[in-house]
């Protein structure tokens, strides 16, 4: 079984990173994704996704995020919970997470995105959430409507616009209502 598992894990891996652009360092080292990702996952001890059950990772607590949260927040002037909850939706607070698209961290940044934000280690909680609050913050900006700049940070901004308003899509439906829902319902 475990071999299955690992075999699992190598192949996610190497899908990608193909995804990714090949010059992409990664905590500024020369090794492979995969090695760098594999050793970020041994290293957390989230599981299963439920954050709130588990204990932090030897390097990240949820405290740090929480101060990390506050520290952006009052930097770009975006809603604290506004940020908490699109962390929860994007990574349910695991700074390793990968999205099967290639998103990374926190705040699932693209490596295109991240890379224009000039966050070289987007598992790095403090990089992650300050870029990923910096484009929220540049979108809410943009559309002066929370709904809008939350559908741009999960479709894109292309779809926005394509679509002059909340693309159809129902991942970004079921997005924005799951965040809103949190930000709302306390």
């Amino acid at each position: 079984m475990t071999n299955i598992v690992n075999q699992i894990i190598e192949n996610k891996f190497r899908e990608i990173q193909s995804r990714l652009p090949a010059n992409i360092k990664i905590f500024n080292t020369d090794k492979p994704f995969a090695e760098v990702l594999n050793n970020a996952i041994e290293n957390q001890q989230y599981n299963s996704g439920n954050v709130s059950n588990n204990a932090p990772s030897k390097n990240t607590n949820l405290q740090q995020i929480e101060d990390l949260i506050q520290r952006a927040s009052q930097k770009y002037n975006v809603d604290a919970n506004l940020i908490r909850a699109v962390i929860k939706a994007e990574s349910n607070f695991n700074p390793f997470a990968v999205s099967s698209a290639g998103a990374m961290g926190l705040m699932q940044l693209m490596p295109s995105t991240a890379k224009e934000l000039n966050v070289s280690n987007p598992f790095d909680p403090s990089q992650n959430i300050d870029g990923g609050v910096r484009y929220l913050k540049n979108l809410l900006d943009t559309y002066h409507d929370i709904r809008l700049a939350l559908a741009a940070y999960n479709a894109g901004p292309q779809s926005v616009e394509k679509y002059q308003g909340i693309p159809p899509y129902q991942e970004t439906i079921n997005y924005i209502n799951k965040i809103l829902n949190d930000l709302y319902n306390k």
